[in-house]
């Protein structure tokens, strides 16, 4: 969140929080700052830029690899296959497999885990009044991946064809919980104890994890888990998209309907239950919301990390703090993001295929080092006479 998003307080005035989800008010729940008019129009030339840009970025997705298509070709498969009458093929049966049932479905799955990781981690750190919050930090994409390797190990099927899903949301809402309840010492949060308890967390699940995949009996599995384990969106169908689609389309429209309270957990606990909020019941329930949302992206995609902690922070930069504006300018961004990095880790070292969570660690890696840096020296200038 960027330091234009708040404004000094005179010494000795009363502290009494802005409503945050009114008109030009901060993330914060400050005061609005002469720059947030200019934020409110921007947003909507932001989200007509994204919708255009990830609409050219899915094109590229389907049209770059190892069997170039041309992007004009791309769209006449593609209005061929919904509207038959739109469009006379010319191009040949193999091009228009490998579009349909192999590249469109992959980036579809990219924009769609890229945005919801984007929409889980806007929220995650407004809930646990955060910056570095995330799902992968925190341990919870460790969780839903050690529900979801252990159906795929032992062969649950309780749940039929969402047996997957649903063992990733359990694990995803368990670490959720625990890491919360650890961290949380004193009434407050802080960075450091955060990410400690979310690493410390991800570690163990981690090493339950490869334990299970180095005992399991099913050894072609366990190999196959264990690159899923990087992240990666190979091997999508049409018929798995389903799932996904839906729990990105649920976080959004929940989390929209909520983006009040979220602006007013950014102003303190004791501010926004002062404004009416239940606090406890807010926190619960969307819990549960976001570790529905990271398990079903897990499950399909495999732990991918980093987009949840750098699509909100820069969007903020230029929609502001507002959750009405934030959380679908980040989702856009996320899906814009995961889809080049699906597109790079497809061709950089083709014709071998690099996991896309290894690209994402690539770019998150630092992003996070350099709010570390920042958030370290805003304590520093606070605690300074």
């Amino acid at each position: 969140m960027s330091a234009a998003d708040s404004v000094p307080v005179s010494p000795g005035a009363p502290a009494r929080p802005a409503d945050p989800g009114a008109p030009g008010a901060s993330a914060r729940g400050t005061a609005p700052h002469r720059g947030a008019g200019a934020r409110r129009r921007a947003f909507p030339v932001a989200l007509a830029v994204l919708a255009v840009v990830l609409l050219a970025s899915m094109t590229a997705g389907m049209a770059v690899g190892s069997v170039h298509v041309p992007p004009g070709q791309v769209w006449g498969i593609v209005t061929h296959a919904l509207f038959a009458d739109w469009s006379e093929p010319t191009w040949s049966s193999a091009r228009e497999t490998i579009v349909l049932d192999v590249r469109a479905p992959r980036v579809l799955l990219g924009a769609v885990t890229g945005a919801g990781l984007a929409v889980v981690g806007t929220a995650m750190q407004a809930l646990v009044r955060n910056p570095l919050a995330e799902p992968y930090l925190l341990g919870v994409s460790s969780g839903a991946s050690l529900g979801a390797v252990a159906v795929i190990v032992f062969g649950v099927s309780l749940f039929g064809p969402v047996s997957l899903s649903a063992a990733a949301f359990a694990g995803a809402l368990l670490t959720l919980l625990l890491v919360y309840t650890t961290a949380r010492s004193g009434g407050r949060i802080t960075s450091v104890r955060l990410v400690l308890s979310g690493v410390a967390f991800a570690s163990v699940l981690t090493a339950v994890m490869d334990v299970l995949l180095l005992t399991s009996d099913r050894g072609n599995e366990a190999r196959a888990v264990l690159a899923w384990t990087l992240g990666g969106l190979g091997g999508v169908q049409w018929g798995t998209l389903w799932l996904p689609g839906a729990a990105l389309a649920l976080g959004i429209a929940v989390l929209l309907t909520r983006a009040r309270s979220l602006n007013l957990l950014l102003a303190g606990e004791e501010a926004a239950a002062t404004m009416g909020l239940d606090v406890a019941r807010f926190r619960a329930r969307t819990f549960v919301l976001l570790s529905l949302v990271t398990g079903v992206l897990v499950a399909a995609a495999g732990p991918i990390g980093f987009v949840g902690l750098m699509m909100p922070h820069t969007v903020r930069l230029f929609v502001g703090g507002d959750h009405r504006r934030v959380l679908p300018t980040a989702a856009l961004g996320g899906a814009v993001f995961l889809v080049w990095a699906d597109i790079a880790a497809r061709t950089i070292a083709a014709p071998m295929e690099i996991p896309v969570g290894v690209l994402t660690a690539l770019c998150g890696g630092p992003f996070f080092l350099w709010l570390m840096r920042r958030d370290a020296r805003r304590t520093a200038d606070r605690g300074a006479p």
